[in-house]
């Protein structure tokens, strides 16, 4: 269903600092229907890759296939035409405050050209099946986190599309709430099929809905694995990164309570010695 070939994304600097390369000579092969995780440390180029699938961030180099076509050859009008195949839900849901959730969840369709009528029947079967028809009148300021994460969700599904793309679903709302989402986002991923291309940075998140993870570090996808296989307890990272990636534990160096009270101490001592010339 996807196809990532290659891709290299470089943003230039400004003002005489030197640019960087944000995602570098990364191939991925996504199956139709499935759940892609992408996981990786903040910095790593994992949004950057996401929103490249759908040239929200052109590539510099590479080719991006979905469904067989060819979006880096595109047009601006045709490249229009096919990101209605392509949903995106984003960190922090990008709602408008003015708008009630069933306009929000129809903007996509406005914009397409999709007449009221029609739009707003397909707005409220988006929101049916994330559980909130009920709300369809409700503003954003009304809602909680879940339920705005929802709407997100249900704007992302109007247009019916083959492949939904999320971009740390879940890091804007409370651990309670992950679970709702993530719930959700599987269901419609094995209810309608949809291929799904989650980025985050949490394990359990992959762990709980993904197929097959992409390890990423500084632009590079220096590993990948099957969900299933890392389940089996099996598993062994090759890469440092996709070791410290995968362990539970939070491993920090605490020093003791009564030795750090003689280390500030003995660096306050010695700061007023320079002070005082000594």
């Amino acid at each position: 269903m996807i196809s990532i070939r290659n891709v290299s994304t470089r943003f230039a600097g400004k003002g005489g600092e030197e640019g960087f390369t944000a995602v570098d000579d990364v191939s991925l092969e996504i199956p139709a229907g499935s759940v892609q995780g992408i996981i990786g440390f903040s910095g790593a180029g994992k949004s950057t890759l996401l929103r490249n699938i759908n040239l929200l961030e052109r590539p510099t180099s590479g080719h991006v296939l979905v469904d067989g076509v060819d979006l880096t050859g595109l047009g601006d009008e045709e490249l229009r035409r096919e990101r209605h195949q392509i949903g995106m839900i984003f960190q922090h849901f990008n709602l408008l405050n003015n708008r009630t959730a069933v306009e929000n969840v129809e903007l996509s369709l406005k914009f397409a050209g999709v007449k009221k009528a029609a739009r707003r029947r397909r707005a409220h079967e988006a929101l049916e099946i994330v559980d909130l028809a009920e709300k369809a009148k409700s503003y954003p300021a009304k809602l909680s986190g879940g339920q705005k994460q929802r709407v997100a969700i249900a704007r992302a599904l109007v247009t019916k599309p083959k492949v939904l793309l999320c971009d740390e679903p879940t890091s804007a709302v409370d651990p309670r709430t992950t679970a709702s989402v993530l719930q959700y986002l599987a269901d419609i991923n094995q209810q309608l099929g949809i291929t799904t291309v989650v980025v985050t940075h949490e394990l359990n998140v992959v762990k709980s809905i993904a197929d097959n993870v992409a390890v990423m570090d500084a632009g590079r996808a220096v590993e990948r694995f099957a969900v299933d296989d890392l389940n089996s307890g099996r598993f062994h990272p090759q890469t440092e990164i996709g070791r410290y990636l995968l362990d539970d534990d939070l491993h920090i160096t605490r020093t003791p309570l009564a030795e750090r009270s003689r280390h500030t101490a003995a660096k306050g001592a010695a700061e007023t010695k320079e002070h005082a010339g000594v």
